[in-house]
């Protein structure tokens, strides 16, 4: 029996793994693998009304909705507070154990360069514990795994360095569980950031939906897209795209040129460096 392929998504709060790989992990879904994602914050902070302790249990009710709509095989969140994350000794055990217990043959987590101290923190937890992985005598209570996994970044905007895109995915059928997990992120989706960014989201749940998508559909152009300034789901995902035709049209083809929504990645070289040939094998969509 062929053994199934393992992806751990690892974010630093709840909607931070959705919002930048969903259609990706619903591929992998798709093909039979079994997808986890690990949240290492718990998302207290994350609104301008609701008590940190509110929001925390609000955001774990709605990961858990999160996980139902994609068909995830676990979501987890730690128990650390927003903007507390520390790349610690404690802290990097901690997801060495987690990893191991997962096994994953694939890790996605952020880079280390980001305007948010836990995105940051996040990121050079991940690279700390990467070797580790496979050090038997670190962490002896969780057996260590034989083979280091190939690990990869998500994407982000930022420059100093710039991000590549190693990996392209369509994630243009995938993108309606996409928006609808982003639909289940409310005090996110429709509170928090709107509030962060000078917004307001209609009240009313049909509404909101036209408003989450913002007529971005399969028939925008990439010029018409690179317009939008705001961070809601689809366009960023649509911005993906746009901003990476050349490397669709290069995988894909002549239908690179029609693909609306798109999710790159970034390898990261502390894990298994894969060829192309073995990327592609990987990813196989």
């Amino acid at each position: 029996m062929e053994k199934k392929l393992r992806v751990m998504m690892i974010g630093a709060h709840p909607d931070d793994v959705e919002f930048r790989a969903a259609g990706t992990a619903v591929r992998f879904l798709e093909t039979g693998a079994e997808v986890e994602f690990l949240v290492l914050c718990n998302g207290s902070k994350g609104h301008h009304i609701m008590s940190p302790a509110e929001t925390a249990r609000t955001r774990a009710g709605e990961a858990a909705e999160v996980k139902k709509v994609l068909g995830l095989t676990e979501y987890r969140i730690w128990d650390v507070e927003d903007c507390e994350l520390e790349a610690t000794l404690e802290n990097r055990r901690r997801l060495i154990r987690d990893i191991r217990a997962f096994a994953p043959d694939i890790i996605i987590g952020h880079r280390t360069n980001d305007y948010h101290a836990d995105h940051r923190a996040a990121g050079q937890l991940l690279q700390d514990a990467s070797y580790m992985l496979i050090v038997p005598h670190d962490c002896p209570e969780a057996p260590a795994m034989r083979k280091m996994p190939v690990i990869l970044y998500f994407e982000d905007h930022f420059r100093q360095p710039p991000f590549h895109t190693d990996v392209i995915i369509d994630v243009t059928p995938q993108m309606e569980l996409k928006a609808a997990a982003a639909d289940k992120n409310v005090s996110q989706v429709y509170e928090w950031l709107p509030y962060s960014e000078g917004e307001e989201a209609p009240a009313d749940p049909q509404e909101r939906i036209a408003w989450l998508w913002d007529g971005v559909t399969q028939d925008s152009t990439d010029e018409e897209v690179l317009r939008k300034t705001h961070s809601r789901i689809p366009a960023r995902a649509a911005r993906t795209a746009a901003v990476n035709r050349k490397e669709l049209i290069r995988k894909y083809g002549e239908a690179g040129r029609k693909i609306r929504f798109a999710e790159a990645f970034q390898v990261c070289e502390y894990g298994t460096v894969p060829t192309k040939e073995e990327l592609d094998e990987l990813f196989p969509f």
